[in-house]
Parts: structure tokens; sequence; C-alpha cells
């Protein structure tokens, strides 16, 4: 079994990296796979509600990392996101990617299990996790936890690698992934029959 962690920092080996290191190193020592995917840095579009998606399950903007992600989280049993605090929220370019990441490619991540982890300097972790978990909560799957919010601090990798209790949080984290995991493996059971789906708009 492998697990995704996405990178959405534009630093490519900085302290998100560092933090889903952690993570993906107890990964490993449970006996998973795992591969970071750094998001990059070239322009990302954002959702233009063409609704093009629902046919295809990919989407139409073909230009930036979406549908990469999309045919990666397919293959992946769960999945972890990393991002960078900016102003008390996630990274915009990597919002911007999962907006179309999740709503083109839903069927690749109900009832996998998944995770968010922020890296910040000193505060705004909490809003930015929550951004992050809405991904999650609004595609039917598993959120996994650990033994405090998924958070490590400092301003450089160095920096967070002193931050003794953010990377117990992140082993934690891995540790629990691995265990939902392998438990949903020895479980063998059907995913629960989804009922048709109900929208309730509130202006008749």
């Amino acid at each position: 079994m492998n697990v995704l962690l996405i990178n959405g920092s534009p630093h490519e080996k900085g302290c998100t990296y560092t933090a889903l290191s952690e993570v993906a190193g107890e990964l490993n020592k449970n006996g998973f796979e795992t591969r970071i995917y750094h998001m990059g840095n070239d322009p990302v579009m954002g959702c233009r509600a063409c609704g093009a998606c629902r046919k295809t399950n990919v989407c139409v903007q073909d230009g930036d990392r979406c549908n990469e992600i999309i045919r990666l989280a397919r293959d992946a049993q769960g999945l972890i996101i990393g991002s960078p605090v900016y102003f008390a929220g996630a990274n915009g370019a990597l919002c911007a990617l999962l907006d179309r990441v999740f709503f083109a490619g839903r069927a690749a991540f109900t009832y996998k299990p998944g995770a968010a982890v922020v890296s910040c300097r000193r505060g705004g972790a909490g809003s930015a996790f929550d951004r992050l978990n809405k991904y999650f909560t609004i595609s039917n799957m598993p959120v996994v936890s650990s033994q405090y919010w998924n958070s490590v601090h400092g301003n450089t990798p160095d920096e967070v690698r002193q931050d003794a209790e953010g990377l117990q949080v992140m082993r934690t984290l891995g540790r629990n992934m691995a265990w939902l995991l392998q438990s949903i493996k020895a479980g063998n059971l059907p995913t629960p029959e989804p009922e048709p789906r109900v929208n309730t708009n509130f202006i008749r």
C-alpha cells in the first residue's frame, strides 16, 4: 500500500517538506511506500465552473498539475496534504489546485483516509489546518488525527527540526495513518452504499 503526500509549499525542501518527511518516515517503518509530491511553482489556474469534469472526471484545464495529482491519488490508499501558513491560511495556489482536484477527481478520494499538515513560523496554523481538512470532510474521507493538531513551527527546516513536540505529532500521525489503513485492509469490508445525492437550494 502507498500514501501520497502533497507538498503544497513553493519550497521543495523547506519547512513543509521537513514535516511531511517525518510523517513519511513513520509510514515507511510500518511497511508503507510513500511519495512526497511537490506541487511546484508553475502558475495554477482556478476553477472556472464549466462543469465539464462531471463527465470526464478530470479537469479540462490541463496546463498545471491538477490531473497528475488526480491520477496519483487514484493509485494511493491514503492522502496527506501539507501547506505553509500564509496570513492564517493555506497557500492560495495550493487551494486553487485542490479546489479543482477534489471537484474533478472526487471518486479518487472517497473513503480513503486523509490528513492535513501545516507549517508556520508562529501563528495561524489552526485556521489553515481547518481549511485543508474541509477537502476531506466533503469527500467521504476518514480524517486521521494525531495527539495534537498537525502543525510544526519554525522559519527554516533547521528550526522545524528543533520543534520536538511538532515532530512527535508528525510521527504519531504517520503511525495513526498506518494503523487505520492496516485496519481497513484487515477488515476487508465493502464501502457504504451511498444514497442518491440531494442538493437543497435555499432560494426558490
